[in-house]
């Protein structure tokens, strides 16, 4: 195996990662390196791996299909596995979200929701939310403003872009920040937005994470979604949702958006937790608004691919049948819990989050750093536990088959390192 590790050294520098484990093998929730070690996985590869690391109806489906048609181009015709997973998906989806275009990444889906909404609205500007994070393309890192790693020494970017505050009520500067309710500030300054930088009549959509992402994990305070929804339709803007990392089960409902926050967007972009790790995503729209689009507008050449079709299906049956966006609200509940408790003994400012996306902020005086010599410390324990947010955040984030008693070791683990960290 040291003939593997000399060749980590060709690997683009661009490319972050936690640690420098060579892996060969996953689980459920563990990890298996090439030297033998066993590590806890409380990343699920960022919300991907949702019905846990290899499971064997995803692993039997995609075989299967493996072995009548790996790629068939979606100009030619239709796939029987893209038309099971439309089958599958369009009772899954909020009200009237009918029509699917199938990409391959996260930010590929969400270019191309903004490509229809531009279209179908005939208007250009797109307004973002401060701390959003969309993806790593030209476009989705355009929309991006989480933090400036994704986006230094790229530009310039795509015009059109307008940030306006997300309600991070933690960090707000307003007086009720620490009363336990939201002011709504931010949809006071998005209105204002709409008088003094971006007018309606040239404002085609507004793109929206239920909950921050990479800003944080942080999920939006009661009626701010219904406010933001107010808003697009008295002003004609479509809501564009990303629900690239919540959806799925992730939040302990289906998806976010109407599930937590009764609201229904236009657009709904998904990928990350649809097929256990398949390189798939898509928007879902409703059908007036993609019937605008003339053929050939929209597509691609690996869009649609059948192997990574059969397993998002399989992977649906799977949170389906086992119950999997139940599980994700109880053992949710059971990790934030045990991380309430540790907020007497560490400096813990907030933990947060719905379901299994769960964020643990640290103090504000702490160094920069700290979260990372966290997940660090949590590698000494054989776990693998990520970061977040230009504060100091850390996140748990793994399969929604977890169990109570991989929860109770991850949470023995985490206070372990914290341990270390903050006994120096």
């Amino acid at each position: 195996m040291a003939g593997l590790a000399s060749l980590t050294k060709h690997m683009g520098a661009g490319v972050g990662r936690i640690s420098n484990v060579i892996l060969e093998r996953g689980v459920g929730s563990w990890l298996y390196s090439v030297t033998g070690e066993k590590y806890l996985d409380m990343t699920s590869g960022i919300g991907v791996t949702s019905t846990g690391h290899c499971h064997p109806k995803v692993v039997a489906a995609a075989n299967d299909q493996a072995s009548k048609l790996i790629h068939l181009q979606v100009g030619v015709g239709y796939s029987t596995a893209t038309l099971e997973l439309m089958k599958t998906l369009l009772p899954l989806m909020p009200k009237g979200l009918d029509s699917f275009l199938f990409l391959n990444s996260g930010s590929e889906a969400i270019d191309n929701a903004v490509k229809l909404a531009r279209h179908a609205t005939g208007k250009p500007n797109v307004i973002v939310f401060k701390g959003g994070y969309h993806g790593r393309t030209l476009g989705a890192m355009s929309l991006t403003t989480s933090k400036t790693i994704y986006r230094t020494r790229f530009g310039p970017h795509m015009p059109g872009v307008f940030a306006t505050p997300f309600p991070y009520c933690i960090n707000c500067p307003a007086a009720c920040a620490t009363s336990g309710s939201c002011c709504n500030s931010p949809l006071d300054e998005l209105k204002l937005l709409l008088k003094t930088q971006t007018a309606p009549e040239e404002t085609c959509a507004v793109l929206v994470e239920p909950v921050l992402g990479e800003g944080g994990y942080v999920p939006m305070p009661p009626g701010f979604m219904a406010g933001l929804r107010k808003i697009c339709d008295d002003n004609k803007l479509l809501l564009i949702a990303d629900e690239v990392q919540t959806g799925f089960g992730r939040t302990g409902k289906m998806f976010a958006v109407d599930g937590h926050y009764n609201t229904v967007p236009d657009i709904l972009v998904i990928a990350k937790g649809l097929a256990s790790g398949y390189p798939i995503a898509a928007l879902a729209s409703r059908t007036d608004l993609t019937a605008t689009q003339p053929p050939g507008s929209m597509g691609g050449t690996y869009t649609a691919n059948p192997i990574a079709c059969a397993a998002a299906t399989a992977t649906q049956h799977v949170i389906q049948e086992e119950g999997l966006v139940e599980n994700s609200a109880k053992r949710g509940a059971q990790l934030k819990a045990g991380l309430e408790k540790l907020k007497g003994k560490f400096p813990i400012r907030d933990v947060r989050g719905l379901g299994l996306m769960i964020g643990v902020e640290f103090n504000k005086d702490l160094p920069y750093g700290t979260a990372s010599s966290v997940s660090k410390a949590c590698l000494e324990h054989n776990m693998f536990l990520l970061t977040t947010s230009v504060y100091e955040t850390v996140r748990f984030i793994p399969s929604l088959n977890v169990t109570a008693e991989e929860i109770d070791l991850a949470l023995d683990k985490f206070e372990k390192a914290l341990t270390k960290v903050f006994a120096k």
